[in-house]
């Protein structure tokens, strides 16, 4: 019953990596490095999206 409340994985790093993208857009008129930064931690998200959908489609 509870099962149906349960947040599916993919979306939720969906949302993170478009949330830091935003944020690394936001910064980057401000302060370059942390755009980079966050420009990296969204990078490091699609790669684990890539494992989790492919490991999902084999």
């Amino acid at each position: 019953m509870f099962g149906m409340f349960k947040k599916d994985p993919v979306e939720k790093l969906r949302k993170e990596h478009a949330r830091l993208l935003a944020e690394a857009h936001r910064l980057s008129t401000v302060d370059r490095t942390k755009s980079d930064a966050m420009t990296a931690k969204a990078a490091e998200i699609e790669a684990e999206l890539v494992a989790l959908t492919q490991k999902g489609n084999a």
